[in-house]
């Protein structure tokens, strides 16, 4: 380096500025580069014909098909297509769901029957009415220091539920009772954000086909709708008017089933959801094994079963919402007999269309109002309800074990006919035990852990039975394209 610096020295004084710019730029900087010479002047007369020579000769068809086998087969694709079709993949939802998304939602609806049976639970030991404030932010955290537990404590003395029932009531007990309402509002949150948080997540990475994204919108709008109602439903018990003077406490029976049925449609939404996706990806797996279970299902003989277990799962449902009435009222109380209702099978006619429940003058509310206020009809509809039940799924079962329906009907739809049975022989064995012993809470907790349990086996017998148009068209598309690669 030291060689060079002396020639280094002697050069810098002869450099000029004009070294350092480009070509172009000195061209135009010169004042005759406005006034082209004559041979420029010539060339750019000549260059016209020239262009038009080499653009003729450039245009005949060989020299096109050169240029279209060279330079735009679709083969050899640019990298500028090669990203936009990259962006394009990354910004579209995809044909199918992912399996993870398929477990969530089913955990999911494991969370959702536990909160149930709780909630059954804590309306159980009366404990729903001890918080008589909603707070869905802070109210997450319990009553931290003596003077907050005081607070909670005066808040509650002023209600209906502590001067008819429970004015005996002293701190520590009312401390049981509040850990049980906290406890189930604080899961109701933990339900909330378990599942709204990852749901936003998997729409946000694209995780998810676009039908069960709107069906994660739909569900996590209802989470939130329920908790409006479970507010809704406490309110109702915290005054005067709207009970009889001087009778038990309790929360509107209209409320409550609104509120079971909301929690109970909101887990057959997330199970149903959870196993559509499953099953989609495990067909999708064997198009040609999900062929032959849809030409099984397309059978004629299989068209009245499916129908059949579509209104299976209402009644299910309505006797289900007949049970919510039935704990509203507290109508399991009375008649704690089976099968009879006191001296015959159903109470006497003037008890059961009794014009105390009608509150206008021409008594034509009196049928409706007795069916769903009346705890002696109301039970005696809970009871119709829940034997029809058992007695549908009983012939359905008949059903499909003869004619052209068993030798169609694929073996996982007949082993869920069969747990159906299995279900409601339960449930309606827990149910005569409920009402014989009168309502101890640990079968009643049970019984009600039942009636969604058997709502389940009949949504997953109706599940295996249906294959949505979606998935009918995906499966169609496999088939067509492994035909093309053979």
């Amino acid at each position: 380096m030291s060689l060079l610096t002396p020639g280094i020295r002697r050069a810098v004084p002869r450099l000029t500025s004009s070294q350092f710019v480009c070509r172009q730029c000195l061209l135009r900087q010169q004042p005759w580069a406005t006034a082209p010479s004559r041979i420029v002047r010539s060339l750019r007369r000549q260059r016209p014909t020239q262009h038009v020579r080499y653009a003729s000769s450039e245009s005949s068809p060989a020299s096109q098909a050169r240029f279209s086998r060279y330079f735009t087969s679709s083969a050899v694709p640019t990298a500028a297509a090669v990203d936009a079709s990259a962006q394009s993949a990354r910004r579209a939802f995809p044909e199918t769901s992912s399996r993870s998304v398929a477990y969530w939602l089913i955990g999911s609806a494991a969370s959702v029957f536990g909160i149930v049976v709780f909630g059954g639970l804590t309306r159980l030991t009366e404990s729903g009415l001890s918080i008589t404030e909603w707070k869905p932010v802070t109210g997450s955290l319990p009553p931290l220091t003596q003077a907050d537990w005081e607070s909670e404590f005066e808040k509650y003395r002023a209600s209906p539920e502590f001067h008819l029932l429970n004015s005996h009531m002293d701190l520590d007990e009312f401390k049981q009772i509040y850990y049980m309402e906290w406890t189930h509002r604080l899961w109701g949150r933990f339900v909330g954000l378990s599942f709204v948080v990852p749901a936003v997540y998997f729409i946000a990475r694209r995780r998810v086909s676009p039908g069960m994204a709107w069906n994660l919108v739909g569900i996590s709008a209802l989470i939130g709708f329920q908790g409006f109602i479970g507010w809704w439903m406490v309110r109702s018990g915290l005054k005067d008017d709207l009970f009889a003077p001087g009778s038990h406490p309790r929360v509107s029976q209209y409320r409550l089933a609104t509120h079971l049925a909301a929690a109970f449609v909101c887990y057959s939404w997330m199970l149903l959801a959870g196993l559509r996706i499953l099953r989609t990806r495990r067909l999708l797996a064997d198009p040609a094994a999900a062929s032959k279970v849809i030409e099984a299902l397309k059978n004629p003989a299989v068209a009245p079963f499916r129908r059949s277990v579509t209104a299976l799962t209402a009644l299910v449902f309505v006797t289900v919402l007949s049970g919510a009435l039935v704990a509203g009222l507290d109508a399991g109380l009375i008649y704690n007999e089976f099968p009879k209702m006191g001296t015959g099978l159903a109470p006497p006619k003037s008890e059961l269309w009794d014009k105390f429940y009608s509150r206008k003058e021409d008594g034509s509310d009196l049928w409706w109002r007795n069916m769903l206020e009346n705890p002696s009809l109301v039970q005696l509809d809970h009871r119709i309800l829940a034997t029809t039940t058992f007695c549908a799924i009983l012939a359905l079962f008949a059903y499909s074990r003869t004619g052209r329906v068993a030798a169609v009907l694929p073996r996982n739809a007949k082993r869920g006919m069969t747990g159906a049975v299995h279900l409601v022989s339960l449930q309606v064995a827990l149910g005569i035990s409920t009402l014989i012993y009168m309502v101890p809470i640990s079968l009643a907790a049970a019984h009600q852990a039942g009636s969604l349990a058997l709502l389940t086996g009949v949504l997953v017998l109706g599940h295996r039975l249906r294959v949505p148009k979606s998935t009918l068209t995906m499966v169609q598309k496999r088939l067509a394209s492994t035909a093309k690669t053979r």
